[in-house]
């Protein structure tokens, strides 16, 4: 597991204040797995082949062991990365046993990129994946709600969209202009939407607070074709696409719901990175935080709310990584790159990427300064103009990498009681 022993996860921290908890979909942070003898197993193919599920099972830091009471969850990205197995409550209903070819699942317009053949459990759905996540989340919730009346929920869904390889179920398929990527995102919209029906079905709908959002910008293959294509920009014009310190490889949407908390219709330009998600629900539900506690993360919940200026910013700066392990930070509307080029894809090297390089105005540079305000698409890097600045940020960086916290000491959480409804 890439969780370390003791650390507090999402699922800890809302059971500790009372709520049941279900994770749905792309587990990925590790799994441990032992061989006949008990021996623990390493990754890959070959060492999957020796897993012994008897002796692994129930999974010893699964979900279930995490903090959640309920999962249904795959060891990887679904429909990419073997071992292909379904894990519900820390128990494997179905081990594999057979070998997944990729000959098996359609390729829709050539579509077919990142789906590893390796180890599967008879009769899994890579088509249907994101569906049957979605259908576990709703069942979680109404069984919740009939079962433990009274009692608050989070559910955590975590889709395979619009990951690689895209694979709309068959009722999405050529339901949209946009080719097959176009209808796979588009199935994550619908998907959204029953489960946001349901909770208004259910009576709920109102106060349920929900938040939506992605890891990462657009698959380098996606962003070709769907440039070539179909003239589309997956990375919303920014520079950059999935792996890369630019924005267009880690700025995405994020969305907040609570119809009787959140005012309808804001905007916020406040920077905020998806770690803040447990500082915001620690200040929901009243937990206090402790200093070494979800380390990077920042309440956005008083900006939610709207009781926060937008002039007001509630991080004064932001730490974000590229693929290669290279760091970025951000203060305002500053922005310093640790490093030579995209920190993630090769654009000298790849073939379909060399379309999308740009010329580099100060090739001497071990680094990257941009203004974000006026140059937004990072085209003029000012390394060697803004020296100050940049030493400035080089500082900053080195204080908060050797510090391992980028978050406050001493946060303070609102409180359900706080909130007006």
């Amino acid at each position: 597991s890439y969780l370390q022993p003791g650390t507090l996860t999402l699922g800890d921290m809302l059971r500790a204040r009372g709520y049941r908890t279900g994770v749905f979909g792309k587990w990925h942070v590790g799994l441990t797995w032992y061989d006949d003898a008990g021996k623990r197993l390493g990754g890959g193919f070959a060492n999957a082949r020796l897993i012994n599920y008897e002796k692994s099972t129930p999974l010893e830091d699964g979900p279930n062991r995490r903090g959640f009471d309920e999962s249904y969850v795959t060891p990887n990205c679904p429909t990419t990365d073997p071992l292909y197995i379904y894990i519900e409550n820390g128990m494997v209903p179905v081990p594999a046993s057979i070998m997944h070819k990729r000959s098996n699942l359609p390729n829709l317009d050539g579509w077919l990129w990142d789906n590893d053949e390796g180890f599967m459990s008879v009769g899994y759905d890579f088509e249907n994946a994101d569906k049957i996540f979605c259908q576990k989340t709703v069942d979680f919730i109404t069984n919740h709600l009939d079962r433990h009346k009274g009692r608050p929920f989070c559910a955590v869904l975590c889709t395979q969209i619009a990951h690689a390889p895209v694979l709309p179920a068959g009722e999405f398929r050529g339901k949209t202009e946009g080719g097959p990527r176009g209808d796979f995102v588009w199935e994550l919209d619908v998907l959204v939407g029953r489960l946001l029906d349901k909770l208004d079905e259910l009576g709920v709908g109102e106060n349920t607070l929900v938040l939506f959002s992605s890891d990462n910008g657009p698959e380098t293959v996606h962003y070709h074709r769907m440039r070539q294509e179909y003239d589309h920009n997956a990375s919303g014009g920014w520079r950059g696409m999935k792996r890369d310190g630019w924005e267009g490889g880690h700025r995405v949407p994020f969305i907040a719901r609570w119809p009787r908390a959140i005012p309808a219709g804001q905007v916020s330009k406040q920077m905020t990175n998806i770690t803040d998600i447990f500082a915001t629900l620690a200040s929901a539900v009243g937990y206090e935080l402790k200093d070494e506690d979800a380390r990077d993360s920042y309440d956005m919940l008083p900006v939610m709310l709207g009781i926060q200026a937008e002039d007001d910013p509630v991080r004064p700066y932001m730490l974000t990584q590229s693929f290669r392990g290279e760091f970025q930070i951000r203060q305002g509307d500053w922005k310093y790159l640790d490093h030579k080029g995209s920190g993630g894809n090769d654009y000298d090297r790849d073939g379909i990427l060399q379309a999308y390089r740009r010329p580099e105005l100060a090739p001497d540079a071990p680094g990257q300064l941009y203004n974000l305000k006026a140059d937004p698409g990072e085209t003029t890097n000012l390394y060697f103009k803004e020296s100050e600045k940049r030493k400035e940020l080089q500082d900053l960086l080195s204080k908060l990498k050797s510090s391992g916290r980028s978050a406050p000491e001493g946060r303070k959480s609102l409180g359900m009681e706080n909130i007006r409804r």
